[in-house]
């Protein structure tokens, strides 16, 4: 079960809950049968829109009240169990470590390069930044004109206003970990 359906979930029987409602009654009242809200409150069913829509609109909740995290102020994130967020076979592989956040005031990424795999990104504007610390092996970050040699344990702070590349001229796999803060929000 992903994070979404995992919070649908959790959201769902609490709102059941909170209003004292049995799984009919919900039923009788969103137009989506008993036995689809069970599966939906035990994360086994992937609800469609049109499903969710009924919901919302029986149980005259917003849309965000029922997705909203629900995490304990914890969570592990096994990258192995994750799907890449991008990827160009045999050379990177990039994994947005927590894609659901919500009000969110930084993004972190893990990315795992092939020997000679090199990553360009283009400019994402004034006041970002990234930090990117590298976990295992040697990174060359370009900006602009410049070259920077990132070694395991090192991190590194990017201005993202221009274009921008990772790139790795060694022979093993290299692992990095992208921090990026938005630095429009205050924490």
């Amino acid at each position: 079960m992903d994070d979404l359906n995992y919070n649908v979930a959790v959201n769902l029987k609490r709102i059941r809950r909170e209003k004292g409602m049995s799984l009919e009654g919900m039923a009788e009242q969103t137009g989506v049968s008993k036995s689809m809200l069970a599966q939906i409150e035990k994360g086994i069913a992937n609800p469609s829109l049109g499903v969710i829509g009924k919901i919302i609109g029986g149980l005259h909740i917003e849309f965000q009240e029922l997705i909203e995290d629900v995490s304990p102020g914890f969570r592990l994130v096994h990258i192995k169990e994750m799907e890449p967020t991008k990827e160009v076979r045999g050379e990177y592989k990039i994994w947005n470590c927590f894609p659901y956040e919500n009000n969110c005031v930084a993004k972190i990424y893990r990315i795992d390069m092939e020997p000679g795999a090199e990553y360009t990104g283009s400019s994402q504007g004034k006041k970002t930044r990234a930090y990117i610390s590298v976990l295992e092996g040697e990174v060359k970050i370009r900006c602009g004109e410049e070259a920077y040699l990132v070694g395991k344990e090192d991190v590194f702070c990017l201005e993202m206003d221009r274009q921008h590349s990772y790139r790795n001229d060694t022979a093993k796999r290299i692992s990095l970990i992208c921090f990026f803060p938005d630095c429009h929000k205050r924490y």
